[in-house]
């Protein structure tokens, strides 16, 4: 077939061929997905397959049965692509531009205006997380963070002073998942903390919800598997209806794949995925505190690596990096790349290829924007590979001590 096909037709067969399916075997599945009112048979589904797989036709009316036959959401099999630019979004809304809010700060200027040029500078920063050096999203963070901080004290009424307690309680949670990437484990629970008080206060679930996540994610990283489910379960109750939920949901199968159940993770993965079906697509995918459905398979890569499930995996890894990466090459999500990564170069371990294995896991190492806990959590799992296939490969063992150098610099 020519390559000009859609993206979700190529990705039609990688699924099924990752699961050893037949077409027919593909169709079956479908139909149990599919609602009591439609009814189609075998080989009429069978027809439509065909087409779809070709590219000949879209099928706008099955996208979420097709999604739900590979495990995954409607948003990641047919993804809606486009970046913001949020700095230009802050003049057009507001009519300001980042030098003007903070002469409004500083002269107390607190009106409409410059409440949404705040919020929407803090979304522009949740935005950049997955790309902006961390140094430098750290400073600029903590600079906002104090900024809005200060204009709690000034006159303001109950929305205005409500809606600042938030903006405060984002600002927080950006900031910590920083200062954790960046190997500040102390300063980034205390942020965390300020931001599930805040949010409290605020009474904004989403944010209550994000500081659980964060704590699961801390728990994940350092091996407390049974911490990352007790935490995942206090922000579900938290925010059971927000697309945190759906992340938490995912934190909980990392959890249980790492500690080999996987009834459980699958359980996790099938909560989370009916909760982001549920949900109306985001407006701001690029937003780090809003998920993504196409993030959905970067949680199934995680598992299912850990579970053993390579060739799922490899499709996954696979399907991450083409969808974080622009047309023209530039890396939209360069932490969700460097663990795809990973996965390919475990996969490849596993399958006895070391120089590919070495190969990927070079590569992943190698980024400029990093989560250092998550990338040495997983890049792990390729050094054990390593160690218990390889482990007298001159090679495998220089990445290995890699590994270590880079544990040893949180």
């Amino acid at each position: 077939m020519s390559d000009d096909r859609p993206s979700w037709a190529r990705r039609m067969i990688e699924e099924r061929a990752a699961r050893g399916w037949s077409q027919i075997n593909a169709v079956r599945v479908m139909i149990a997905c599919l609602p009591p009112d439609i009814e189609m048979s075998e080989q009429d589904l069978l027809r439509q397959w065909k087409r779809w797989e070709a590219g000949e036709v879209e099928p706008k009316k099955y996208k979420a049965e097709i999604a739900r036959t590979f495990g995954t959401t409607t948003g990641a099999f047919f993804p809606q692509r486009g970046r913001r630019d949020g700095r230009t979004e802050i003049v057009q809304v507001s009519g300001l531009d980042t030098i003007e809010i903070i002469a409004r700060l500083r002269s107390s200027d607190v009106d409409n205006a410059t409440l949404d040029a705040l919020r929407i500078t803090a979304d522009r920063l949740c935005c950049e997380y997955a790309y902006m050096p961390a140094d430098q999203l750290l400073v600029e963070g903590r600079a906002w963070l104090s900024r809005v901080v200060g204009l709690q004290h000034q006159r303001v009424n109950l929305a205005q002073h409500r809606e600042l307690i938030a903006l405060a309680g984002k600002l927080s949670l950006l900031v910590g998942c920083v200062e954790y990437d960046s190997g500040q484990p102390r300063h980034a629970e205390a942020t965390r903390q300020a931001a599930l008080m805040l949010g409290e206060e605020a009474g904004e679930r989403s944010v209550q919800g994000w500081a659980h996540e964060m704590r699961a994610w801390f728990a994940l990283t350092r091996g407390d598997f049974r911490g990352v489910i007790a935490a995942a379960e206090a922000g579900i109750a938290v925010a059971p209806n927000e697309s945190v939920a759906a992340q938490l949901y995912a934190q909980q199968a990392k959890a249980w794949a790492r500690l080999g159940d996987r009834q459980q993770t699958e359980v996790a993965l099938s909560k989370g995925r009916e909760l982001l079906e549920r949900l109306p697509y985001p407006v701001n995918i690029e937003n780090h505190f809003v998920v993504d459905p196409a993030k959905f398979d970067f949680y199934r890569m995680d598992a299912y690596r850990k579970v053993g499930e390579d060739r799922l995996a490899e499709q996954l890894a696979t399907e991450v990096i083409r969808a974080s990466t622009d047309f023209d090459g530039e890396e939209r999500a360069p932490m969700r790349i460097a663990e795809a990564r990973v996965t390919l170069g475990v996969v490849a371990a596993r399958d006895g290829d070391l120089d590919t294995a070495l190969a990927f896991g070079e590569k992943a190492l190698q980024g400029t924007r990093q989560s250092l806990p998550s990338l040495a959590m997983v890049a792990g799992d390729l050094g054990q590979v390593l160690q218990s296939r390889f482990g007298h490969a001159t090679d495998a063992v220089e990445f290995v001590n890699h590994l270590r150098e880079l544990r040893g610099g949180q």
